[in-house]
Order: C-alpha cells, then sequence, then structure tokens
C-alpha cells in the first residue's frame, strides 16, 4: 500500500506502549517487568508540541509554563528548539522547571549512524556525548537516539509514500548499517553512564521503523544504559502487534496526537488499548504528549492531555 505524507489515516487501536521507569538497569530486560497495581505512569509534553519546526522557535520556559498550568508533571525539551547551550540559559531551564514543579525528564537530539564515512560517523558520536553532558547538567535523565537513515530517498514525501523504506547506498547493505548504528552506539554508552543518562533508541524512520530492526540494536549492545523510546506514531500500519514487540524494552514513551488533522499525516490511535499495553507490562515512566495536528498547540495540546488523562486514568 502507498500512503502519502498529509493524507494517510489509520483506524484501529494502538496497542503495545511499554516503557520501564528511567532508573534501574535489570528493568529493561525484557521479562523482567513489575506487573503490580503500583504507581502510574506520569504525563509529560514534548516542548516540539509548540513549535513543530517553523521558522520561529517557541520558547521553551514558555512550554515549562503551559506544562505546569495543565498540571503536567514533564517536559521533554527537543534539543534543536534550544535557544543555546549556553551554561547560564541551561541553568535557567533547569531553575524556571524546579520552581513551576515540573520535571525537565527527557532530551530529544537528532544524530544518525548510517554512514559509510567513519569521520561522519565520529561526528554523530561526539554530538551524542556532547548532549549527554547537557542533559547531565540540566538534570535530565534520558535522551533520544536516532539510527539515522541511507538518505537515497531525498524527499520526506516520498519516503512516506515507501513507508519509510529506502535503498542503501550502492555497494552497501543493510548489515553495514547496523554494523555502524551498533559500533556507534557502544562508543556513547560510557558517556551515558558516566552522567547518568539513559540512551533510549526510537522507532523512526531508517533502521528502527521496524521491531526487528530496533531490537536488534538494542539486543546486540544489551546495555543498562540503552532503551527503548516508543513513539506511538511511528509505525504506519499494523502498529499494535509491532508496539507489543517494542514495549518490553521501552523506558520512555512519546504519544503523538492529531487534533485539527495532521501536519504530514494522521493515525486513529486506540490510547485506552495503548494504555493496557502499558499496564501489562509495568510501566511507570512517563508519556510525553508530541502534539503533530495542525489545529493551534494552545487548544490542541489540552485536549491531548484530556485524551491522555483519561485513556490512562491519571
Amino acid at each position: 500500500m502507498r500512503l502519502h505524507r498529509r493524507s494517510f489515516l489509520m483506524s484501529g487501536s494502538l496497542a503495545g506502549l511499554g516503557a520501564t521507569a528511567l532508573s534501574g538497569g535489570s528493568h529493561l530486560k525484557a521479562g523482567n517487568f513489575s506487573t503490580d497495581t503500583g504507581p502510574k505512569p506520569k504525563l509529560a509534553i514534548s516542548s516540539y508540541s509548540y513549535w513543530h519546526f517553523k521558522k520561529v522557535k517557541f520558547p521553551i520556559e514558555t512550554v515549562i509554563d503551559r506544562a505546569a498550568g495543565l498540571g503536567v508533571q514533564g517536559v521533554d525539551i527537543l534539543h534543536r528548539q534550544m535557544e543555546s547551550e549556553t551554561p547560564q540559559y541551561l541553568r535557567k531551564l533547569k531553575r524556571h522547571a524546579f520552581v513551576n514543579g515540573v520535571d525537565l525528564m527527557a532530551l530529544s537530539i537528532h544524530q544518525d549512524f548510517v554512514d559509510p564515512d567513519q569521520d561522519k560517523r565520529q561526528q554523530a558520536i561526539d554530538h551524542t556525548v556532547h548532549c549527554a553532558r547537557l542533559a547531565y547538567d540540566m538534570g535530565i535523565p534520558c535522551i533520544r537516539l536516532n539510527s539515522g537513515r541511507w538518505g537515497t530517498i531525498g524527499s520526506f514525501d516520498e519516503l512516506m509514500e515507501n513507508q519509510g523504506e529506502e535503498p542503501p547506498l550502492e555497494g552497501y547493505t543493510e548489515d553495514h548499517a547496523f554494523e555502524w548504528c551498533i559500533d556507534s552506539i557502544q562508543e556513547c554508552l560510557p558517556a551515558a553512564e558516566k552522567y547518568g543518562v539513559i540512551l533510549a533508541l526510537e522507532n523512526h524512520w531508517g533502521l528502527t521503523r521496524t521491531p526487528e530492526g530496533l531490537l536488534r540494536v538494542v539486543n546486540a549492545i544489551d546495555s543498562p544504559w540503552l532503551g527503548v523510546l516508543m513513539d506511538t506514531g511511528n509505525f504506519l500500519e499494523e502498529p499494535y502487534t509491532k508496539l507489543e514487540k517494542i514495549a518490553p524494552k521501552t523506558v520512555f514513551v512519546q504519544a503523538k496526537t492529531y487534533f485539527g488533522g495532521g501536519e504530514w499525516y494522521s493515525l486513529d490511535l486506540d490510547y485506552k488499548r495503548v494504555a493496557g499495553i502499558l499496564r501489562d507490562v509495568g510501566y511507570k515512566g512517563y508519556v510525553a504528549i508530541e502534539f503533530e495536528g495542525k489545529e493551534d498547540a494552545e487548544t490542541g495540546v489540552p485536549k491531548s492531555v484530556d485524551l491522555l488523562r483519561s485513556a490512562f486514568e491519571i
């Protein structure tokens, strides 16, 4: 089936968001989760929800204000949305979150480990290590990772029409790409442990567009400092069984909502079913709203908060 980036609509229910809390190495192993009736997941908002890569950046401080006003417990900061990386700015964000009673609980960053050029892969490694230190300075315990992709399809519209799949560079195979990605993430692990920051690899385009690809990386490394970031909107077809597969190793959840229709595509997600799958694996961590609809965020985000609160009964 071919899909269009701006018109793709999926119905059905979404099952499979499981995630451990952002601590404890043994909690990252499949089958090693509590299923008691203890604390429920906590709700967060991604700063991206108010920006969508528009020309003018939406201030992180204002996202914190919005989260506090909505009674939401955490904010997931998109790295590219930050105004700067100066110590003064980092301290300002940290203080602003604290006095507003909001946790800074994730830093979502971008990198690309799928490149035959070792120097370029090293740049991605260095960037990841640098961001682990930024997260540490802000008291953030988790950073989002991407595997990267071949880049042989330049247009995102075309990539979506091809369901996120693209051919390898000439002369290379998927095995090469997985080797580069696995080796690169392993290079980042000492910094993750040093700074106490969990690396959360997202099911995204590229190597991690399937649960098998995502788990191939995570299982090969098998470290308490690497887990899965489950994005509810990034499996475009038959998402439920796919999300169930990655649930046991998930350490952080980003829950997409599409009020007003999606900026790129829309999915009809059953968040009560999502909540049930998280409950089944004993997930007690954060569920961060990624509002990606065309509706104004000032109304779309509160609707998203209500939706997730109802589904998770929190």
